[in-house]
């Protein structure tokens, strides 16, 4: 795991299935990495809750609390200095690319550290 990933990142950018998100929405999650484990905030409140493993670029979610909670989510993730991208899976299949596309359920998210 890279030294430099642990933290909190602030979500600047976000699209579902080929949709972008509005920026009221996306703007105020804060996803918190620790060294095994991963929270993401919304508007302040922790809304998901759970471990990842990472493997150099593909990062797996398994949620222990929330709308997530039971679930394993396969990701993909690029860092690079203050910005962190990744592309979850979230009907399960994992992502070959920084991208999504109507019809699936793979959600790219663009994060900048915060702390």
């Amino acid at each position: 795991m890279s030294a430099a990933l642990p933290g909190r990142w602030e979500m600047i950018k976000a699209e579902l299935a080929g949709e972008n998100a509005p920026d009221m929405l996306a703007l105020r999650v804060v996803l918190e990495l620790t060294s095994v484990t991963y929270a993401v905030s919304f508007a302040g409140q922790v809304a998901d809750r759970g471990t990842y493993v990472l493997a150099g670029e593909t990062l797996t979610l398994t949620g222990t609390a929330g709308p997530n909670q039971g679930r394993t989510i396969p990701c993909i993730l690029q860092h690079r200095g203050d910005l962190l991208r990744v592309c979850y899976g979230l009907d399960g299949t994992a992502p070959t690319e920084f991208a999504t596309k109507p019809g699936t359920q793979h959600y790219l998210a663009t994060y900048r550290r915060k702390s």
